[in-house]
C-alpha cells in the first residue's frame, strides 16, 4: 500500500494524546475509528476532539465546514474488532507495557498482514511490541506531542526489525498528516525525552532545594532562554505520573543519575497531583 491510499486509520485509546491523534488525522482527510475500553471513556474521548476542534474554529485555525467534515469522519468504539479494515494503526493507550502487548497481539489477529502497527510511546522498547507480533518488520513507533493538533514533530522510532519501506512509509504518512519526522533509534527516551527529562528533573530538584521559587525558575527559562514555558508549568502539561514513569524507564536502561526521578516528583504523584489531568501539580488548575 502506498501512503496515499490511506484511508482509514485506527487509534487505541482516546485519552489526552489519543483524542489528538485521532483530530489530526481527520483533518487529513483519513476516516477514523478510535477504541476505548468502555462507553463512558469513549464519549470522554469524543467531547475532548470536539472541544479542540470548536477552539480551532475560535481562533481562526479552522471553518465550520471543515470542523463537521473532520466530525463526520470520526467514529468510536469499544471493539478492537472494528479496526479490522484500517490500512494503519497508532496505538496510544496508558504507558504499561503489558497492556501494551496485548494491544498488539491482538491487532496482529485482526488486521490484514500489510497494515504497519504503530505506537504512540514515548519511551518504551518498540521491538518489544514487534516481537509478538507476525509482522515485526512492519511494527516502529510513531511519537505524536501534545497537543499533537498542535505540535509539528512527529518521532518516527526504528527498532532492529523494522524495514527501510515501514519507515519510508510512516515518514510519508507523517507528512501528510502536516509534521515534520525526525527519526530515532529504539532506545529508551529516543531524542526529545533523553534531552527533555534531566532538564525537567532538574528543574524539580532545584525547587525541592529550595533554590528558587517555582515562579522564578520558570520565569528564568521562558524569558532567559525563550522557551514557550518553564519547566515546571511544563511538567504539569506533560503529567507528572507520565514524568515519574518516563524517569523510571531512562533510569532502569541507563542506570545514569540524571534520570533518577527526584523525591518531591514521586511524593507528588503519590498524593495525587498529577498537572493538569487533575486539577494540580506545580501549580492549581481550574476544571
Amino acid at each position: 500500500m502506498n501512503p496515499e491510499d490511506v484511508k482509514k486509520v485506527g487509534v487505541v485509546g482516546c485519552g489526552i494524546m489519543g483524542s489528538g491523534i485521532v483530530e489530526v488525522c481527520a483533518k487529513a482527510s483519513m476516516d477514523v475509528t478510535f477504541v476505548e475500553v468502555d462507553e463512558e471513556r469513549a464519549e470522554r474521548g469524543r467531547q475532548a476532539i470536539e472541544r479542540s476542534l470548536a477552539k480551532a474554529v475560535e481562533r481562526g485555525k479552522l471553518d465550520e465546514p471543515a470542523r463537521d467534515e473532520a466530525l463526520g469522519r470520526i467514529t468510536g468504539s469499544t471493539s478492537l474488532e472494528d479496526l479490522a479494515d484500517s490500512d494503519l494503526i497508532i496505538e496510544a493507550v496508558t504507558e504499561d507495557l503489558e497492556s501494551k502487548l496485548e494491544v498488539f497481539r491482538r491487532l496482529d489477529e485482526l488486521t490484514r498482514p500489510e497494515v504497519l502497527l504503530a505506537t504512540n510511546t514515548s519511551s518504551m522498547p518498540i521491538v518489544d511490541l514487534a516481537a509478538v507480533t507476525k509482522r515485526p518488520d512492519k511494527v516502529l513507533g510513531m511519537h505524536f506531542f501534545n497537543p499533537p493538533p498542535v505540535m509539528k514533530l512527529l518521532e518516527l522510532v526504528r527498532c532492529l526489525t523494522t524495514s527501510e519501506e515501514s519507515v519510508a512509509f510512516a515518514r510519508a504518512v507523517a507528512e501528510r498528516l502536516g509534521k515534520t519526522p525526525i527519526l530515532a533509534k529504539d532506545r529508551a527516551g529516543f531524542i526529545v525525552n533523553m534531552l527533555l527529562v534531566p532538564y525537567l528533573n532538574s528543574a524539580i530538584q532545584m525547587l525541592d532545594e529550595g533554590f528558587a521559587t517555582k515562579e522564578d525558575i520558570d520565569t528564568g527559562v521562558t524569558l532567559g532562554l525563550g522557551h514557550p514555558m518553564g519547566p515546571l508549568t511544563l511538567a504539569d502539561l506533560i503529567g507528572l505520573d507520565t514524568m515519574l514513569h518516563v524517569s523510571n524507564v531512562l533510569y532502569d536502561e541507563f542506570k545514569d543519575p540524571i534520570y533518577s526521578p527526584p523525591t518531591l516528583l514521586k511524593r507528588m504523584v503519590s498524593g495525587g497531583f498529577r498537572g493538569r489531568k487533575s486539577g494540580k501539580g506545580f501549580y492549581e488548575y481550574s476544571k
